[in-house]
Protein backbone atom coordinates (compact mmCIF):
# COMPACT_ATOMS: atom_id res chain seq x y z
CA UNK A 1 0.00 0.00 0.00
CA UNK A 2 0.99 3.09 -0.91
CA UNK A 3 2.60 5.83 1.80
CA UNK A 4 -0.59 8.93 2.14
CA UNK A 5 1.14 12.09 0.72
CA UNK A 6 -0.17 15.98 1.06
CA UNK A 7 0.95 17.79 -2.02
CA UNK A 8 0.38 21.60 -2.64
CA UNK A 9 0.45 23.09 -5.80
CA UNK A 10 1.93 26.74 -5.76
CA UNK A 11 1.76 29.72 -8.34
CA UNK A 12 1.12 32.80 -9.86
CA UNK A 13 -2.51 33.91 -11.39
CA UNK A 14 -3.26 32.03 -14.59
CA UNK A 15 -0.05 29.32 -13.80
CA UNK A 16 -2.00 26.65 -14.08
CA UNK A 17 -2.78 25.50 -10.45
CA UNK A 18 -6.65 24.78 -10.42
CA UNK A 19 -6.67 22.67 -13.99
CA UNK A 20 -3.13 20.70 -13.29
CA UNK A 21 -5.26 19.85 -9.30
CA UNK A 22 -8.21 18.19 -10.65
CA UNK A 23 -6.27 16.57 -13.69
CA UNK A 24 -3.53 14.84 -11.00
CA UNK A 25 -6.56 14.21 -8.17
CA UNK A 26 -8.52 12.25 -11.17
CA UNK A 27 -5.05 10.83 -12.65
CA UNK A 28 -3.61 9.51 -9.11
CA UNK A 29 -7.08 9.15 -7.30
CA UNK A 30 -6.05 11.38 -4.31
CA UNK A 31 -8.16 13.91 -2.45
CA UNK A 32 -7.96 16.94 -3.58
CA UNK A 33 -9.00 20.69 -2.41
CA UNK A 34 -9.65 24.01 -3.71
CA UNK A 35 -9.93 28.05 -3.05
CA UNK A 36 -13.59 28.70 -2.30
CA UNK A 37 -14.82 32.52 -2.53
CA UNK A 38 -18.46 31.49 -1.48
CA UNK A 39 -18.39 31.68 1.30
CA UNK A 40 -15.92 34.31 2.20
CA UNK A 41 -17.94 37.03 3.53
CA UNK A 42 -14.41 39.24 3.51
CA UNK A 43 -13.89 39.66 -0.63
CA UNK A 44 -16.69 41.37 -1.97
CA UNK A 45 -15.88 44.15 0.91
CA UNK A 46 -12.39 44.33 -0.37
CA UNK A 47 -12.89 44.73 -3.74
CA UNK A 48 -15.08 47.53 -2.86
CA UNK A 49 -12.43 49.16 -0.18
CA UNK A 50 -8.82 46.95 -0.23
CA UNK A 51 -7.46 49.40 2.66
CA UNK A 52 -9.81 48.97 4.82
CA UNK A 53 -10.72 45.15 4.43
CA UNK A 54 -7.38 43.97 3.51
CA UNK A 55 -6.30 42.62 6.59
CA UNK A 56 -9.62 41.06 7.47
CA UNK A 57 -9.42 39.21 4.30
CA UNK A 58 -6.19 37.87 4.98
CA UNK A 59 -6.39 36.37 8.57
CA UNK A 60 -9.71 35.03 7.31
CA UNK A 61 -8.47 33.33 4.48
CA UNK A 62 -5.08 32.06 7.07
CA UNK A 63 -7.75 30.30 8.85
CA UNK A 64 -9.38 29.16 6.23
CA UNK A 65 -6.65 27.61 4.27
CA UNK A 66 -4.96 25.92 7.92
CA UNK A 67 -8.20 24.59 8.44
CA UNK A 68 -8.22 22.55 4.72
CA UNK A 69 -4.11 21.87 5.41
CA UNK A 70 -4.97 19.76 8.34
CA UNK A 71 -8.05 18.23 7.02
CA UNK A 72 -5.87 17.36 3.78
CA UNK A 73 -3.12 16.31 6.46
CA UNK A 74 -5.47 13.83 8.54
CA UNK A 75 -7.25 12.09 5.45
CA UNK A 76 -7.70 8.78 4.79
CA UNK A 77 -6.12 8.87 0.96
CA UNK A 78 -3.11 11.19 -0.22
CA UNK A 79 -4.25 14.84 -0.99
CA UNK A 80 -3.65 17.89 -3.18
CA UNK A 81 -4.19 20.97 -2.63
CA UNK A 82 -4.73 24.24 -5.36
CA UNK A 83 -2.29 26.83 -3.50
CA UNK A 84 -0.64 26.89 -0.56
CA UNK A 85 -1.14 28.30 2.72
CA UNK A 86 2.58 29.52 2.49
CA UNK A 87 1.66 31.63 -0.11
CA UNK A 88 -1.33 34.10 1.92
CA UNK A 89 2.33 35.72 3.28
CA UNK A 90 4.69 35.09 1.42
CA UNK A 91 3.25 36.18 -1.65
CA UNK A 92 0.16 38.09 -0.92
CA UNK A 93 0.25 39.82 2.12
CA UNK A 94 3.83 41.00 0.91
CA UNK A 95 2.14 42.16 -2.26
CA UNK A 96 -0.68 44.11 0.11
CA UNK A 97 1.57 46.12 1.81
CA UNK A 98 4.27 46.79 -1.02
CA UNK A 99 0.80 48.32 -2.86
CA UNK A 100 -0.35 50.38 -0.03
CA UNK A 101 -3.26 48.64 0.97
CA UNK A 102 -1.76 46.87 4.11
CA UNK A 103 0.38 48.94 6.49
CA UNK A 104 3.61 48.34 7.67
CA UNK A 105 2.03 47.29 11.21
CA UNK A 106 -0.50 45.12 10.16
CA UNK A 107 1.76 43.39 7.68
CA UNK A 108 3.84 42.37 10.84
CA UNK A 109 1.04 41.68 13.01
CA UNK A 110 -0.16 39.27 10.32
CA UNK A 111 2.89 37.72 9.84
CA UNK A 112 3.48 37.18 13.63
CA UNK A 113 -0.07 35.17 13.57
CA UNK A 114 0.60 33.03 10.32
CA UNK A 115 4.28 31.86 12.10
CA UNK A 116 2.38 30.78 14.92
CA UNK A 117 -0.22 28.80 12.88
CA UNK A 118 2.41 27.10 10.38
CA UNK A 119 5.16 26.14 13.22
CA UNK A 120 2.05 23.94 14.32
CA UNK A 121 1.08 22.54 11.13
CA UNK A 122 2.22 19.21 9.56
CA UNK A 123 4.46 19.75 6.69
CA UNK A 124 3.53 18.81 3.28
CA UNK A 125 5.24 16.07 1.05
CA UNK A 126 5.83 17.94 -1.62
CA UNK A 127 5.18 21.21 -2.78
CA UNK A 128 4.45 21.70 -6.94
CA UNK A 129 5.75 25.15 -8.36
CA UNK A 130 3.62 26.40 -11.57
CA UNK A 131 5.96 29.23 -13.57
CA UNK A 132 5.01 30.33 -16.70
CA UNK A 133 6.02 33.90 -17.94
CA UNK A 134 3.87 36.71 -17.26
CA UNK A 135 2.68 37.29 -20.93
CA UNK A 136 0.92 33.32 -20.68
CA UNK A 137 -0.40 34.65 -17.22
CA UNK A 138 -2.35 37.36 -19.04
CA UNK A 139 -3.43 35.86 -21.93
CA UNK A 140 -4.55 32.60 -19.94
CA UNK A 141 -7.02 35.48 -17.69
CA UNK A 142 -8.19 36.85 -20.34
CA UNK A 143 -9.49 33.38 -22.16
CA UNK A 144 -11.48 32.51 -18.96
CA UNK A 145 -12.89 36.02 -18.24
CA UNK A 146 -13.55 36.14 -15.03
CA UNK A 147 -15.11 39.10 -13.46
CA UNK A 148 -13.10 40.15 -10.44
CA UNK A 149 -9.59 39.36 -12.68
CA UNK A 150 -10.96 42.10 -14.75
CA UNK A 151 -8.39 44.61 -13.11
CA UNK A 152 -5.18 42.23 -12.85
CA UNK A 153 -2.42 44.23 -14.17
CA UNK A 154 0.59 42.88 -15.70
CA UNK A 155 2.19 45.47 -12.95
CA UNK A 156 0.59 43.23 -10.15
CA UNK A 157 1.48 39.58 -11.85
CA UNK A 158 5.32 41.35 -12.13
CA UNK A 159 5.57 42.01 -8.75
CA UNK A 160 3.81 38.57 -7.82
CA UNK A 161 6.00 36.79 -10.06
CA UNK A 162 9.21 39.13 -7.96
CA UNK A 163 7.60 37.47 -4.70
CA UNK A 164 7.67 34.09 -5.78
CA UNK A 165 11.12 33.89 -6.94
CA UNK A 166 12.16 34.93 -3.61
CA UNK A 167 10.27 33.01 -1.79
CA UNK A 168 11.33 29.87 -3.87
CA UNK A 169 14.69 31.06 -3.08
CA UNK A 170 14.42 30.19 0.67
CA UNK A 171 11.67 27.86 0.84
CA UNK A 172 12.82 24.39 3.02
CA UNK A 173 9.93 22.97 4.38
CA UNK A 174 9.33 20.35 2.02
CA UNK A 175 11.07 19.23 -1.82
CA UNK A 176 9.84 21.14 -4.38
CA UNK A 177 9.07 20.49 -7.88
CA UNK A 178 8.95 22.59 -10.22
CA UNK A 179 7.11 22.49 -13.41
CA UNK A 180 7.15 25.26 -16.69
CA UNK A 181 3.40 25.74 -16.77
CA UNK A 182 3.52 28.55 -19.94
CA UNK A 183 2.64 26.20 -22.48
CA UNK A 184 1.50 22.95 -20.58
CA UNK A 185 -1.45 21.65 -22.62
CA UNK A 186 -3.51 18.46 -21.36
CA UNK A 187 -5.17 18.21 -24.40
CA UNK A 188 -3.06 18.36 -26.74
CA UNK A 189 -0.20 17.11 -24.90
CA UNK A 190 -1.23 14.31 -22.51
CA UNK A 191 2.24 13.33 -22.06
CA UNK A 192 2.61 16.75 -20.00
CA UNK A 193 0.47 15.15 -17.01
CA UNK A 194 1.95 11.44 -17.71
CA UNK A 195 5.74 13.33 -16.48
CA UNK A 196 4.43 15.85 -14.25
CA UNK A 197 2.22 12.89 -12.23
CA UNK A 198 5.72 10.41 -13.05
CA UNK A 199 7.49 12.61 -11.07
CA UNK A 200 5.57 13.84 -8.46
CA UNK A 201 5.46 9.31 -7.34
CA UNK A 202 9.22 9.26 -7.53
CA UNK A 203 8.61 11.10 -3.73
CA UNK A 204 11.24 13.66 -4.50
CA UNK A 205 13.83 14.13 -1.92
CA UNK A 206 15.30 17.63 -3.06
CA UNK A 207 13.97 20.14 -5.65
CA UNK A 208 13.99 19.19 -9.21
CA UNK A 209 12.39 20.53 -12.77
CA UNK A 210 10.52 19.32 -14.98
CA UNK A 211 11.70 19.69 -18.73
CA UNK A 212 9.14 18.85 -21.61
CA UNK A 213 11.14 16.60 -25.25
CA UNK A 214 10.60 18.96 -27.81
CA UNK A 215 7.18 18.14 -29.92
Amino acid sequence: MAAKRLVIVAGNIGAGKTSLTKKLSEKLSWASGFETVEKNPYLGKFYGDMRNWAFHLQVFLLGQRSEQHISAHQAARSCILDRSIYEDYHIFARALNELGNLSDEDLDTYRRVYNLVIDHLPKPDLLVYLSAPVDALLERIRLRGRAMETGISREYLDLLDRFYREWMAGFDLCPVLTVPSGDLDFVKRPQHLDLVSEKILEKLSGKDDVVFPES
